[in-house]
């Protein structure tokens, strides 16, 4: 299984509903909150070039927003 990190703030409904599909899932992810986290900010902003979560890394693969299709996809479900 691929390693899977999310980048999200405590607000975000789309970060809760992309925490809840990995749960659902059975699939471990790394959550850092951006917004109590400096570095891990100035990382997603590094990776994405943006601001907005959540932003999900899977192995070497950034998709940016819960897209529930390539996030399936690249995790073979």
């Amino acid at each position: 299984m691929k390693k899977v990190i999310m980048y999200s703030t405590p607000a975000c409904g789309y970060c809760n509903v992309a925490k809840d599909f990995f749960d659902e899932k059975g699939i471990e992810c790394e959550v850092f909150d951006v917004s109590a986290d400096e570095a891990k900010r100035q990382e997603l902003v590094d990776i994405s070039g943006q601001m907005g979560v959540p932003v999900i890394v899977i192995g070497e693969d950034v998709v940016i927003g819960f897209d529930q299709a390539k996030i399936s996809e690249l995790l073979s479900l």
